[in-house]
């Protein structure tokens, strides 16, 4: 691995507004930064670490523990740190009467609330606000590198090493076929990893449930729990349909795409990623999908993101917003005239605020009235907030 220091080198641009104030739950898988960017900010927080045997096994036994050592502590102010809080879901009730009745403020960290829904759990009745932690983007990379994110992902451990294959393995050996399917409240863990190979198949592509239930023996109705259970732990994304008012006859199905690129990229068992090869165009797809997720998400806006796509083929990547964004993703050297028509076809028919290509181009340009951006001055663009 690069003797880079993720703690130093990346600078990472959720705000956490408010967050130590308040208290706050904090979401998102393993290894996205969540445990070591806590400890940056609040380097002097009582921290409670569940994964570790013996912390996770003193609560379980005995929830009301935390609340005792906490009242024996000399608190001034300052948030409390309870990392992957969804092992024990009794916490949450002495926690609330923590935040109550001392005004001690939490910071709940986790991989996923799906556990504590299915229990029934306190979640604090709207006392803590919610946050989420994706994995890195262009502007918290220093030098960003475009050919290295879009082969290990981006990840920080992943983004960093170079043995990123060995280190994904593993991550989904460890976590993804065993933790995430054990939310399934299944003990047929091979079924579970073989939909996880077979959905990877459906990575930013529309989801037909019925083919992939035929692929992995199991019912549709069960591959969409599946999907579910992706969805609920920030695994993976659904990117529905645009749908408003439609004049033609379009596709209403969602798309699907893992939450980063270098685990769609193990599953599918892809090699070297470089550009002109025959699978960099939707690499380079997903790479834009996870920076304007982000961007949703950190910027505050929350737009909404969705996909177009025609029964007669034509078909726009993204739509931003309520059609204010129509966003085409090329993985090529030059856009040429070809590439430019399903934004036509959009455009004629909703009259989006904007209208881009993000492409390998050298330079910035207009065509027809399409603005077509190089990748690194689209993504600075997204990050300066002038795309939307």
């Amino acid at each position: 691995m690069s003797k880079l220091n993720p703690v130093t080198m990346f600078k990472r641009l959720q705000k956490f507004k408010y967050l130590g104030k308040e208290s706050g739950f904090l979401w998102g898988p393993r290894q996205t930064g969540k445990s070591t960017l806590l400890k940056n900010l609040f380097p002097d927080a009582p921290y409670y670490d569940l994964l570790l045997a013996n912390e996770f096994q003193r609560l379980i036994r005995n929830p009301s523990l935390i609340k005792e050592e906490l009242m024996a502590m000399k608190f001034k102010k300052g948030p409390v740190i309870i990392d992957e809080v969804q092992k024990v879901p009794a916490l949450l009730d002495e926690i609330q009467w923590l935040i109550v009745n001392k005004k001690i403020p939490f910071i709940l960290c986790g991989s996923s609330a799906r556990k504590l829904k299915r229990t029934g759990a306190n979640l604090l009745g709207g006392r803590a606000l919610r946050y989420e932690l994706f994995p890195l983007v262009s502007k918290e990379i220093p030098n960003f590198d475009l050919i290295r994110a879009l082969n290990n992902g981006l990840l920080p451990r992943h983004y960093l090493a170079d043995n990123a294959k060995k280190m994904i393995e593993a991550y989904i050996g460890d976590y993804l076929k065993e933790e995430i399917a054990a939310e399934a409240l299944t003990r047929n863990v091979p079924a579970f990893a073989r939909f996880l190979e077979v959905a990877a198949f459906s990575n930013g592509e529309v989801v037909n449930y019925n083919n992939i239930a035929q692929e992995c023996g199991i019912s549709a109705v069960t591959v969409k729990e599946y999907f579910q259970i992706l969805f609920d732990t920030l695994v993976g994304f659904s990117v529905p349909s645009y749908r408003k008012k439609p004049k033609r006859r379009i596709i209403q199905a969602p798309k699907f795409y893992f939450f980063d690129i270098g685990i769609a990229n193990f599953l599918l068992k892809r090699g070297e990623i470089t550009p002109g090869s025959e699978i960099f165009g939707r690499v380079f797809e997903h790479l834009i999908f996870q920076e304007i997720l982000a961007h949703s998400h950190y910027s505050g806006h929350n737009y909404p993101i969705s996909y177009w796509r025609t029964s007669s083929g034509l078909e726009v990547d993204f739509i931003l917003g309520e059609h204010k964004v129509a966003l085409e993703v090329k993985g090529v050297p030059e856009v040429q005239s070809h590439h430019l028509k399903g934004l036509k076809a959009f455009y004629d028919e909703y009259k989006p605020q904007k209208t881009i290509i993000v492409s390998l181009d050298k330079k910035p340009r207009i065509a027809n009235g399409i603005s077509i951006f190089p990748v690194k001055d689209f993504l600075v663009q997204l990050w300066a907030d002038k795309i939307i």
